[in-house]
């Protein structure tokens, strides 16, 4: 299983990664002696952005994974003292602790609405404390990245969609797991070596126009690419696009031992452009040449060349969907929602939460369509529909057997949007007519904490 983390933080440092007060409530949950009371803490989101009709959970299993790990070395904790806000005796029981609860959550790529949870962790509190700024952190990339990236590939249908968008996404941590991201929603291949290689998604590319503009003319640059690649895509707009289109067709008619697998539109008029090429490459005998088109593109500028007919074989999608320009961020939460086995809510305006452990069932009719989902206390039994949490980490322990790949998780995602109403789905802005209710028992509950 590939470690979600990047390299941006040292192992020695990793547990540093997170706000301060996270460290002086567990100082104080250490003094006042109650910092091995049980408690229950749920990550979820209250609303969907603007822009978006669900959002893909995507990181959550990884990251739980990953925290179970954590601990502080003798150098996080000379780096602790060195502050003087800690007493000695509690950076020795820093210094010796281990998670020791369970984590809760649904499986990668799992299609999820307001108000459930992504996972929940059963722990002493001062262990669930100390979990959330890195879980938020390290789940809230990852599930933008996926739930922009599922619209896109949503869009494309069955035509790949490539990951270009490195280069402009916001630092390293976001270019690497952002692949991981892409590819639990469905993308096909990446740009992005380290990020390729790390998270076994194809490497794809073409050529820069840096490349058109070393060489003397453009036909001279085509021939000595394909030379050194056979079956490359060639990116023809540097000049005239169309131009670039003949320059193709000329070097394979007087070079027919060179094979070229697609030409790369990158600017203008896409769809006008695609449809031109694909005249010239037919009539030239080239029905094989395929069309890759590239240059600002997201679900909406894919959707609308698909409605155009444009005859575009794959796209290469970068800086909007690696910074999910159009929702950046999903405001994730992580409540206290249980302790000392006692429920606990928050009544804040705007900022409530659903008291207690919980469960999610999704329902379905006889053909595999989803019908609706209900959030339930996660004792409860005899309710309709698929369990989505599962636990994932058990007395500090990863449940390897529960853990889902990144392969797995894009087939989840592929069989599951289908299943849903159409609302749900839609790229417009708006709000999807899928029913989520809470059960009668979480909701008697939730009136009365």
């Amino acid at each position: 299983m590939n470690d979600p983390l990047t390299l941006s933080v040292a192992d020695d440092e990793l547990a540093l990664l997170t706000d301060l007060y996270q460290l002086t409530m567990i100082q104080a949950y250490w003094k006042e002696g109650m910092h091995q009371t049980p408690a229950t803490f749920s990550l979820f989101f209250r609303q969907l952005p603007p822009s978006r009709r669900f959002i893909l959970a995507c990181g959550q299993q990884h990251a739980a994974a990953a925290l179970s790990r954590l601990h502080f070395n003798a150098g996080a904790i000379e780096k602790l003292a060195s502050t003087g806000r800690f007493e000695d005796d509690f950076l020795d029981w820093l210094a010796n602790w281990r998670f020791s609860g369970d984590i809760w959550a649904v499986p990668e790529g799992t299609v999820l609405f307001p108000h459930q949870p992504l996972l929940e962790v059963d722990a002493p509190i001062a262990e669930a404390q100390l979990l959330e700024s890195l879980i938020m952190n390290l789940v809230q990339l990852e599930t933008v990245l996926a739930s922009k990236a599922a619209r896109i590939v949503w869009a494309a249908g069955d035509r790949p969609v490539v990951d270009f968008g490195m280069r402009r996404v916001h630092g390293i941590d976001a270019a690497v797991r952002g692949v991981r991201a892409y590819k639990t929603a469905g993308i096909s291949g990446t740009s992005n070596v380290l990020g390729g290689l790390r998270h076994d998604l194809p490497l794809s590319g073409t050529m820069a126009h840096s490349y058109i503009l070393a060489h003397d003319d453009e036909p001279s640059a085509f021939r000595a690419f394909a030379r050194h690649y056979p079956d490359t895509t060639l990116l023809v707009d540097t000049y005239d696009t169309l131009q670039g289109v003949q320059h193709v067709i000329d070097v394979l008619r007087d070079m027919p031992s060179l094979t070229v697998g697609a030409v790369r539109l990158d600017s203008g008029d896409l769809g006008a452009l695609a449809k031109g090429a694909r005249r010239l490459l037919d009539d030239a005998g080239h029905q094989s040449v395929g069309i890759v088109a590239s240059s600002g593109l997201d679900e909406h500028s894919i959707a609308e060349l698909i409605a155009q007919a444009a005859p575009i074989d794959a796209f290469g999608v970068g800086t909007l969907m690696g910074v999910s320009a159009d929702a950046p961020v999903i405001d994730l939460s992580y409540k206290l929602v249980e302790y000392a086995g006692t429920p606990r809510a928050k009544h804040a305006p705007g900022k409530t939460s659903l008291p207690t452990r919980k469960q999610i069932f999704r329902r379905q009719d006889t053909q595999g369509r989803y019908l609706g989902d209900i959030i339930a206390r996660r004792d409860e039994t005899g309710i309709e529909g698929e369990a989505l949490l599962v636990p994932v980490v058990t007395g500090g322990v990863i449940n390897t057997a529960a853990m889902a790949d990144t392969q797995h998780a894009s087939a989840r995602v592929a069989d599951a949007l289908p299943r849903f109403p159409a609302s749900v789905t839609a790229l417009a802005d708006g709000e999807s007519d899928y029913p989520v209710e809470l059960s009668d028992a979480l909701a008697h509950l939730s009136s009365m904490v």
